[in-house]
């Protein structure tokens, strides 16, 4: 979870100190978290105990299929070093950003009474302002607080963060987009955080890893949801994706690997080979299965491997660069491997970088293009560095966030698999033809009301409709108007903040994102945006636009309640701008000129330079004395 550097996991570091605190009994709390040089591992002192068979909960399933809670994800994980998703606490809601942690067990977020708490992207939870919130009162069964009166829980971290604070039950809810209705659930509270977590932006944790005090083992017991979940994390540059707590249909060739929670307490794989560009690593399968063997945790960034993978894996990668020079890394603390050379177009990486193939026990394969193992060299144009690296002398495989890139990964607990899917996150709900967001009719566009956040997509049916755009049309920009029940005048100050919100609620760059006009209206405002190409692009793709049109139409857009209450005015998809001849060329004429004067200037300074060492250094004659004249007196005039 820090944000010193992308190369920290989302959580960081492994679990070094685990409490045993619940209101369940037995119930334990384990979180893989990295550094990322060695040793990026260390495990937890207290481990698990053995998770409940998955057998046991099919019953639940059995004769009805339970809803999903279906939720977006925001940031992007080498820039923040983490994926958050949005949850609600308490009646009225509370918004949360929590970073979501398949490592991690407890979900927690920042209390009120917290002593010391950092600066956070949201306000404190306040118990006192939720008429649902109860507190988990002290019993045999659990850690108690100071005064005896709350169930407690401590989280320490290797690297010397912490997080503390009692644990309380209150109303939790998904946002608009989830069929699930909102459901009680134990959460904690925090008294108290420090180090990276105390730093961080995101507010707090979603734990999704194996545990009773886990949100998703909550919602299975109380038999509202499957015994499964799935996250969809961004491509490079993009970020955003999806997750859904609860089953989905997977895709006829989604690749699945045998996962066995008694192998470990963490998420695990059962990786057998790994090949580069076809060819198979010169490497005993047994050393994939070292320790805690292949585990899979989403609040890591990067891959680690076992010395003898990661040195295989290097030598074989580096065998098929060709073309490319091998550069320092962006930072110099840390020995990164890296290559220019490649170009700028990370959708032309292949060309240049081979595939990578994880075979699991089965001899299903998941195949990963170079955005799978690569990131961005920050300071060098079109270079690339290797986010794969050597857990130390540990002999666990560790694969975190940047291994699934535009990955539908699909935790499926109670079939005791993980399942690979290569997809487009961004477009996730379209590609799985989700129903309350697809596209499936092209009228003109039109203008609707959104409903206020918080409210369900049914209660404003219909108020936009859908709108496909064809094929043959070239989408240069999008424009929407937005009217907030907020003054123009409050609002101004908190533009920039409402930047971010309308970028991650959409899955787009900040950059993105341009303000158009903000005026009064009435006793609110009216602002509005127009949403622009990403980077050097002239175009958005007809699938980005669709997916954008429909957040919009969809009342899909959340924002916090200190903005008021809001209203789509209009919405529009405009083409490429034309430009004249001079906006197309005037930075060509404007060289020109500079290039000219400078050149001017050049010739002009090298003739000053030549004609002053002229003066300076011509010889002259010494005066003869023998050729001198006598002078003339005047002689008088007669």
């Amino acid at each position: 979870m820090t944000r010193r550097h992308v190369r920290f996991a989302a959580t960081t570091t492994i679990l070094l100190l685990i409490l045993l605190i619940s209101i369940f009994p037995a119930v334990n709390s384990t979180s893989i978290l990295t550094n990322h040089r060695p040793p990026p591992l260390i495990l937890p002192l207290t481990l698990s105990h053995r998770i409940p068979d998955a057998k046991l909960r099919r019953h639940l399933q059995s004769k009805r299929t339970p809803p999903t809670a279906r939720m977006n994800l925001f940031d992007d994980l080498l820039s923040n070093g983490y994926y958050t998703t949005r949850l609600y606490i308490g009646t009225p809601a509370q918004e949360f950003a929590l970073i979501v942690d398949t490592g991690s067990t407890v979900t927690y977020v920042p209390c009120s009474s917290c002593d010391h708490c950092g600066n956070h992207q949201d306000p404190k939870f306040q118990p006192d302002h939720s008429n649902t919130y109860h507190p988990v009162k002290c019993n045999p069964d659990c850690t108690c607080n100071a005064e005896n009166a709350q169930c407690a829980y401590e989280r320490r971290y290797a690297e010397m963060s912490s997080s503390s604070g009692v644990l309380g039950e209150d109303i939790v809810s998904f946002g608009n987009k989830s069929e699930l209705k909102p459901q009680r659930a134990v959460f904690g509270c925090e008294n108290s955080e420090t180090g990276d977590l105390y730093s961080q932006h995101a507010d707090g944790i979603m734990g999704l890893g194996r545990g009773e005090l886990s949100i998703v083992d909550q919602l299975v017991d109380k038999g509202v949801i499957s015994d499964s979940f799935s996250l969809c994390y961004g491509g490079m540059g993009i970020g955003g994706g999806a997750m859904i707590l609860g089953s989905v249909s997977p895709p006829s060739d989604m690749v699945f690997s045998h996962s066995d929670p008694d192998r470990s307490p963490y998420y695990n794989i059962e990786l057998k080979e790994l090949h580069v560009a076809g060819k198979k690593l010169p490497v005993d399968p047994k050393v994939f299965d070292g320790k805690h063997g292949t585990v899979l945790d989403s609040g890591t960034t990067y891959a680690y491997l076992p010395e003898g993978a990661f040195v295989a894996f290097i030598h074989a990668l580096t065998n098929e660069l060709h073309g490319l020079k091998q550069i320092r890394g962006p930072d110099p603390n840390y020995n990164d491997i890296c290559f220019s050379g490649a170009g700028s177009e990370s959708s032309e990486l292949s060309k240049a970088f081979p595939t990578v193939d994880m075979v699991f026990e089965n001899g299903q394969k998941y195949s990963m293009s170079p955005e799978n193992y690569l990131f961005k060299h920050s300071k060098v144009h079109g270079a690339y560095c290797l986010g794969v690296f050597q857990n130390g002398k540990d002999p666990t495989t560790l694969l975190g966030g940047i291994v699934v890139r535009n990955t539908l990964v699909t935790y499926d607990r109670e079939r005791l698999k993980v399942g690979f899917w290569k997809t487009n996150c961004s477009e996730l709900w379209e590609r799985l033809h989700v129903s309350n967001t697809s596209l499936t009719h092209a009228p003109t566009p039109s203008s609707g009301e959104v409903s206020t956040p918080g409210m369900s997509p049914a209660s404003t049916p219909n108020a936009v409709p859908s709108y496909v755009i064809p094929g043959g049309i070239k989408v240069g920009f999008i424009t929407f108007e937005m009217s907030l029940s907020v003054k123009d005048l409050d609002l101004k100050p908190r533009v920039s903040e409402l930047y971010g919100f309308i970028a991650r609620e959409l899955g787009i760059n900040i950059t993105q994102v341009h303000l158009l006009n903000l005026t009064s209206s009435g006793n609110g405002s009216l602002i509005t945006w127009a949403i622009y190409p990403e980077g050097s692009a002239k175009y958005i793709s007809n699938a980005t636009a669709m997916r954008i049109i429909a957040h919009l139409a969809k009342s899909n857009v959340q924002l916090p309640e200190t903005f008021g209450s809001y209203k789509l005015v209009n919405w529009k998809v405009e083409p490429p701008l034309k430009r004249s001849w001079w906006q197309q060329h005037y930075l060509i004429v404007v060289m020109a000129v500079i290039l000219a004067l400078t050149s001017g200037l050049s010739v002009y300074g090298i003739w000053f330079v030549w004609k002053w060492r002229q003066q300076t250094t011509a010889q002259y004659k010494p005066v003869d004395s023998d050729a001198i004249i006598p002078e003339q007196e005047l002689q008088p005039l007669r």
